[in-house]
């Protein structure tokens, strides 16, 4: 039996809570560019989320959970729309002949740009890996005959069917979610928090005048 929502949740939450531990400033890169995956997420709330916390730290949960609406989607997605499925699965046999830089990276990592941002603009990167994965990337596949007006309009119905159980997936995880807050805001006080502060603190030390 496949597991449930609240099920996958815990799960998520609980690999997540294994991760932290591990996590420190050090590891961190910053972004000057805002994260799509991480701004604005409802999950970031339903977590009790709410104050500053590193991007990095906010993204291994938000990936995690987004995992678990993914997956459900590709499930019902599979079981109940056929001509989506069809449309979805070609298009991934023809991306899986090439290179992907993305594939297989842990929660933490998966959906930010794999590359580094550009700091110099006088002095480009000599190769990136999204440049790589455009060069390997497959020759596309012969095109198809054209869909009937009756096939696009059963397409625009399922990826809308496909859109509205994304939803509520979604709201689903969000309230799985609210069972675990008290463990996830214990886990920043006692992990993230003090790093924090004592990067604070170091910084203070050095930006204050010598006596």
């Amino acid at each position: 039996m496949a597991a449930t929502i609240e099920e996958r949740v815990s799960g998520a939450v609980d690999a997540w809570l294994r991760w932290v531990p591990r996590w420190s400033p050090g590891s961190h890169r910053g972004r000057a560019r805002l994260c799509a995956r991480c701004t604005g997420s409802p999950f970031l709330t339903a977590a009790g989320l709410t104050r500053d916390v590193p991007h990095q730290v906010t993204h291994a949960l938000v990936s995690r959970l987004q995992r678990i609406i993914d997956r459900r989607v590709e499930e019902f997605t599979e079981a109940q729309l056929p001509a989506l499925h069809a449309e979805l699965t070609q298009d991934e046999m023809w991306r899986s002949g090439g290179y992907d830089p993305a594939a297989g990276l842990a929660p933490e990592y998966e959906g930010l740009d794999p590359d580094p941002e550009p700091g110099d603009a006088e002095q480009p990167f000599l190769f990136t890996l999204s440049g790589l994965a455009e060069t390997a990337r497959p020759e596309p596949p012969l095109p198809r005959p054209p869909l009937s007006a009756a096939e696009k309009q059963q397409l625009r119905d399922e990826i809308a069917r496909a859109d509205a159980h994304a939803e509520e997936c979604g709201r689903a995880v969000c309230f799985a979610l609210l069972a675990h807050r008290d463990r996830i805001v214990a886990a920043i006080d006692r992990f993230v928090e003090p790093q924090i502060r004592a990067m604070l603190d170091e910084l203070s030390e050095g930006l204050e005048p010598p006596s």
